[in-house]
C-alpha cells in the first residue's frame, strides 16, 4: 500500500462489501479496524443530525476532530458519531462507517466533505479521486481506492469523459440502453444517471428494469395492476399513442391519473379494482398504466403488430420484480444470456450476463440475481440511474472534481 502526500492509495478488503468500504465517518459502537482513523477528540460541536440512505437510516451528533487517511491527516474535519442505527444492514454490516464522497451540495448540516478538506488543505497534487473495485472473491484486495490521482496497473486503454450535469451526486448524462444489440429507446433523448459506490446493484426506473429482467429471464412478484391494465386499457393506450398522444397525457385521459398540479394519480377507478378483488391502493393501478405506457411506446418503435406488443407486455407483468425490486434469475441461463449495454458519451459499455449476474450459495443452495435492480426516485430529482457496484467493477471509474467530469475505462 502506497500513502504519499501527492497521492494516497488505499487497499480495500475484499470481505467487507464494496458497497460501503472506506470508514471516514466514525460511528459509535463500530470497530476501526481500518486505514482511515480518527485522533482522540478536540472538539465536540454536538448538533444533531439525520442522515437517511436506501438501505436505511442514522441519527446522531456532529463532532469535529483530526482524521488520519493512511499516513495524511485532515485537520479539523467535521464528522457524525451516530448513536441510532435505523436498519440491520449498519448492526450487522462489517464496515466502521461510511465515507460520503458526493459534492458538499448535498452534505448534511453543510458539513465540508473530506474530499474537499484533503484538496483544500494540499493533501493532494491532482483534484481526482478514482475506484478500481476488484470481482475476483478469492482475491486478497478487493480493490483501490486512490486520493489524487490514478493506478494505471488496474485499467486498460483510455477513459472516456463525460461532464458532471449536476452538482450533489456525481451526475451525468446517460445514452441509449441497449439489451443484446436491440435499442430500448428509453434514454436515447438522454436520461439523467449518477456513478455510486455505495449502491452494490446497477438500479433504474422500473418500466425499463423490468424489460431487461424480462429479456434475461428474471422472475419476481406478478402484478395483478399491472395485467388489469394490459387486459383492460391495452388496447385503448395503443390507439391513444398511435394517435400522437403525448405519452405523459395517455393514463390522464383514460381516467386512470389525474394531475394534481405537481405529478399524476390515480383517479380512484374502484370498479375495476375491487371485482378483481385487488388489495392494494388506487396508486398502484396509475403506476401500471404508466408503465404500460412506456412498454407500449418502445414497442411501436419496432414496428410490432398491436397483439404481438400487448402479449409482450402481459409477459412484462410477470417479470415485474419484488418489491424490494430484485429479480431472480436461473443460473443454468447464464451462458444463454444477452449483454446489457450503456451508451456513455460516444462509447458503448458492455455488460455481459457473467458480470451482471450476482452469485450466492454453492451446489444446491446456489442463487443467481440479477444485477439490475428497479428504483423510483419522484421528480424533481428523478426519474434516476444508478450505475453501482456492478458497473464499477467491470469500469475503473475516475471522479475529477477540478474539471467536473466522470471517466470510464475497462478495467484491469
Amino acid at each position: 500500500m502506497l500513502n504519499t502526500l501527492e497521492r494516497l492509495v488505499l487497499a480495500l478488503p475484499h470481505k467487507i462489501s464494496v458497497s460501503y468500504l472506506i470508514p471516514a465517518v466514525p460511528i459509535s459502537g463500530f470497530h476501526l479496524q481500518s486505514a482511515i482513523s480518527l485522533f482522540p477528540a478536540i472538539s465536540i460541536r454536538g448538533k444533531s443530525c439525520e442522515i437517511n440512505y436506501g438501505s436505511g437510516s442514522i441519527s446522531g451528533f456532529f463532532s469535529q476532530d483530526n482524521v488520519e487517511v493512511g499516513d495524511v491527516v485532515v485537520k479539523d474535519q467535521v464528522f457524525i458519531e451516530a448513536t441510532r442505527e435505523g436498519s440491520l444492514t449498519f448492526l450487522l454490516a462489517r464496515f466502521d462507517g461510511i465515507i460520503g464522497l458526493g459534492f458538499r451540495e448535498i452534505a448534511v448540516g453543510d458539513a465540508v466533505p473530506v474530499w474537499d478538506n484533503m484538496v483544500e488543505q494540499g493533501l493532494v497534487s491532482e483534484e481526482v479521486f478514482s475506484f478500481w473495485l476488484n470481482r475476483d472473491p478469492d482475491a486478497e484486495e478487493g480493490g483501490e481506492i486512490v486520493f489524487g490521482g490514478v493506478d494505471p496497473k488496474h485499467f486498460k486503454g483510455k477513459h472516456t469523459y463525460v461532464p458532471v450535469t449536476k452538482k450533489g451526486y456525481w451526475q451525468f448524462e446517460l445514452g441509449d440502453i441497449l439489451i443484446g444489440n436491440q435499442s430500448t429507446g428509453v434514454c436515447e433523448g438522454g436520461c439523467a444517471a449518477i456513478v455510486d459506490s455505495g449502491t452494490s446493484l446497477l438500479a433504474g426506473p422500473t418500466p425499463v428494469v423490468t424489460e431487461i429482467n424480462h429479456a434475461i429471464g428474471g422472475e419476481g412478484v406478478v402484478s395483478a395492476e399491472c395485467k388489469l391494465v394490459v387486459s383492460q386499457y391495452g388496447d385503448l393506450i395503443w390507439d391513444l399513442l398511435v394517435s400522437g398522444l403525448l405519452p405523459e397525457k395517455v393514463c390522464q385521459q383514460i381516467g386512470l391519473c389525474a394531475f394534481n398540479g405537481a405529478e399524476y394519480v390515480s383517479t380512484g377507478i374502484k370498479t375495476v379494482v375491487e371485482k378483481e378483488n385487488v388489495s392494494a391502493g388506487d396508486s398502484a393501478v396509475c403506476s401500471a398504466c404508466e408503465m404500460a405506457v412506456v412498454w407500449v411506446q418502445n414497442q411501436l418503435k419496432q414496428k410490432q403488430t398491436k397483439e404481438k406488443v400487448l402479449s409482450y407486455i402481459n409477459e412484462l407483468c410477470d417479470s415485474l420484480p419484488n418489491p424490494m425490486g430484485e429479480s431472480i434469475i436461473d443460473c443454468d441461463r447464464i451462458p444463454t444470456m444477452p449483454n446489457v449495454s450503456f451508451t456513455i458519451g460516444d462509447k458503448i459499455f458492455n455488460l455481459s450476463p457473467e458480470q451482471y449476474i450476482l452469485k450466492t450459495g454453492e451446489g444446491i443452495a446456489e442463487v443467481c440475481i440479477s444485477g439490475f435492480m428497479a428504483f423510483d426516485l419522484p421528480p424533481p430529482r428523478g426519474p434516476l440511474w444508478i450505475l453501482g457496484d456492478v458497473f464499477m467493477g467491470v469500469y475503473h471509474t475516475v471522479f475529477d472534481s477540478g474539471k467536473l467530469r466522470i471517466g470510464f475505462a475497462e478495467a484491469a
